[in-house]
């Protein structure tokens, strides 16, 4: 995911849900489903899709951060 078009965390991913600004969204398929089960249902109900292959650690690569990522949205852009 290009830099610009992209948010990496949970609050930045649920925001960028809730102003209808995400295109689809990333779940680590290792984190905390407390953490991600609010935000795959607010997706549910906002028709945006999500995707959950990949572990906290394969996020954060992607993302290109240092640390492991339990989220992350692409943005509309």
């Amino acid at each position: 995911m290009e830099p610009d078009k992209r948010v990496v965390g949970i609050k930045q991913s649920r925001k960028a849900v809730r102003e209808g600004r995400a295109r689809r969204v990333y779940l680590a398929a290792d984190a905390d489903p407390a953490i991600t089960g609010p935000i795959a249902a607010e997706c549910a109900a906002a028709g945006i899709p999500v995707e959950t292959g990949k572990t906290m650690a394969q996020l954060g690569h992607a993302c290109g951060i240092a640390v492991g990522a339990a989220v992350a949205a692409e943005l509309i852009s």
